[in-house]
């Protein structure tokens, strides 16, 4: 059954943007008798001003103003402006000149309907009452859509790591951004026995909610398999087989799944379509933990393999999305892998968490804080025989 929005007049609260006293007090006269407040600016500085002190259902607003008084320039910066500010908010303009073109580009950026002077009173009252009728519609659509992002977004925060391990010998770090509320980038660090510790990083294309749920089912189909008795190249291909009876045609993961002996300081890893990760040899050699498979989720017969890495004191192993270096600035220009070894190198006596830090700020930096994509990365420092970690 529909349920229709009952509009109660006196409680809305109507802005008039005019700079011509005898029109602003006509429109007064007609929707106070109408049962409005009614509120006036008489220049887009004041109207931009009374938006961010007050809130309104609506406004109606002139597009020519002392400035331009027959282009309309003026008018339409303002409805610009105004949507920068809220997006919700209807917005009626008006023009005395007939002017099609004007009313249309007004519409382009923005406003949600158009009259022309001199008004038909009976057709601007039912414009204005139409018009807050469907703000206020969309603006309780807009406040239930916030609300499930942020459970949303609270579920899958429960899905990811509470806390990192403690491995004796190393020191980890790890942290997750999403370019929306939600996002498709997946990790987690799992202690498997006394001596094993299992490390996975994962990548799912899509971001936003279809990312978001895919994480959720690559979590749920991940989880049963961190197991001390499972080896990283049969985790692969069992999960490959579970995501390929649920992935869409368009969708796939790539992952990289490593167990890390502290005993043996050993490496066991599986890299799944992922993209290369790092591994900076206290030397100052690096290594890339290439693939050594296919994505999951789209070949189901698909047979992975393993290999392995010995750790030496000053090793940093760097497991990240591809959001990390393919983060871009103005110009177009991705971060890259050879930014993120020089930070690391040049901060490997830091932390782990203090390197993750350095390495998330600088990503932020270079693209504007504007990730186009969900970043992710686990930082792990061999440090059984090193001196003492440095505050940084």
């Amino acid at each position: 059954m529909k349920v229709e929005l009952e509009i109660q007049p006196l409680s809305a609260r109507l802005l008039v943007a005019d700079d011509q006293a005898h029109v602003v007090a006509a429109l007064e006269m007609l929707f106070r008798g109408e049962g409005y407040q009614v509120f006036s600016a008489p220049d887009p500085t004041s109207v931009l001003t009374a938006l961010q002190e007050q809130t309104f259902d609506i406004i109606l607003m002139d597009l020519n103003y002392t400035r331009d008084t027959t282009g309309g320039a003026e008018g339409l910066e303002l409805v610009s402006r105004i949507r920068s500010l809220d997006r919700t908010i209807p917005l009626i303009v008006m023009t005395g000149w007939g002017n099609v073109e004007i009313a249309v580009e007004a519409m382009r950026r923005g406003a949600t309907d158009f009259v022309q002077k001199p008004w038909n009173n009976s057709e601007l009252l039912a414009k204005v009452q139409e018009q807050v009728k469907h703000g206020r519609v969309l603006r309780s659509s807009m406040r239930i859509q916030e609300q499930e992002a942020l459970e949303a977004k609270e579920i899958q925060k429960n899905l990811l790591p509470r806390r990192v391990p403690q491995v004796a010998g190393y020191d980890i770090a790890a942290n997750t951004q999403s370019v929306r509320c939600i996002g498709g980038d997946y990790y987690d660090i799992v202690q498997v026995s006394d001596a094993q510790t299992a490390f996975c990083i994962a990548d799912v294309a899509g971001k936003g909610f279809p990312g978001a749920l895919l994480m959720s089912n690559l979590q749920a189909a991940l989880k049963p398999l961190i197991r001390a008795d499972v080896r990283p190249d049969e985790l692969c291909s069992r999960l490959n087989r579970a995501l390929c009876e649920i992935m869409p045609a368009n969708r796939f993961v790539s992952l990289f799944y490593g167990v890390l002996d502290s005993r043996k300081n050993l490496l066991t890893y599986c890299n799944a379509g992922h993209n290369p990760q790092l591994l900076l040899r206290a030397g100052g050699m690096t290594s890339e933990l290439r693939s050594s498979g296919a994505i999951l989720g789209r070949f189901p017969d698909w047979t992975y393999t393993q290999r392995k890495k010995n750790l030496s004191p000053g090793d940093i192993l760097l497991l990240f999305t591809d959001g990390m270096v393919e983060a871009c600035d103005e110009n177009d220009e991705p971060f890259g892998e050879q930014r993120l070894l020089q930070i690391t190198r040049e901060a490997d006596s830091c932390s782990a968490a203090a390197q993750l830090e350095l390495l998330s700020k600088a990503v932020s930096a270079h693209c504007g804080g504007k990730l186009q994509d969900d970043a992710t990365m686990i930082v792990l420092q061999a440090k059984w025989n090193s001196h003492k970690l440095e505050i940084c």
